[in-house]
């Protein structure tokens, strides 16, 4: 969004065009929603404190996890509505792979808020079982890495390239879509051993 008021402003003076450059929106996106979190995060912490919105600590644990007894759930709304926004304003939205990323972000969400809400309603700290978290972002992974192999104009759009090697790329063909597969739903998972780990 702001992105398409810079290049419309730099009509009338070409300072803006250094919107158009990916590094310095990748940058101020990222304190955008750094901002945003840290603006909105404690009355929204202090709301689920309120509602009595806590998480529930599995007494097979080890009892440093105890004191973790009541401390709100459902932050990662938070950080989804902060990185949607940040995204909507700074990212180039006639690009297809933004809504891609965003819808598979969206869908990693729901599958993290409706494990949240289980655990709310049922009042432990089962949430969604292992095999329907693995399969709600196997879904979305799969269906997100198809349609970037399958909708890709370019051949780059598909290959590996190396970091700082710039004539390095490796052409995956089909192997992309469970490369992709792997990066996702690894990282996704990486992230909520280690925020287990705690």
């Amino acid at each position: 969004m702001l992105l398409a008021l810079a290049q419309w402003l730099a009509q009338f003076d070409p300072v803006f065009h250094v919107v158009g450059f990916l590094t310095l929106r990748a940058i101020l996106s990222t304190l955008t929603a750094l901002l945003l979190a840290l603006l909105v995060g404690p009355a929204v912490i202090e709301r689920l404190t309120a509602a009595k919105v806590g998480q529930y600590v599995r007494d097979d644990g080890p009892q440093s996890h105890l004191s973790k007894t009541g401390t709100p759930t459902m932050g990662g709304a938070l950080i989804i509505v902060a990185v949607v926004a940040s995204t909507l304003l700074w990212a180039d939205l006639s690009n297809r792979q933004v809504w891609i990323a965003l819808a598979a972000t969206l869908g990693f969400g729901l599958v993290g808020g409706v494990d949240d809400y289980r655990k709310l309603v049922y009042g432990n700290s089962k949430g969604l079982s292992a095999a329907a978290k693995y399969t709600g972002q196997s879904l979305i992974a799969l269906a997100a890495a198809s349609y970037l192999y399958y909708s890709s104009e370019v051949p780059a759009e598909t290959e590996l390239i190396v970091p700082f090697f710039k004539s390095v790329a490796v052409p995956m063909g089909l192997w992309f879509i469970p490369f992709v597969y792997l990066v996702v739903v690894g990282s996704s998972n990486a992230v909520n051993l280690t925020d287990g780990l705690d």
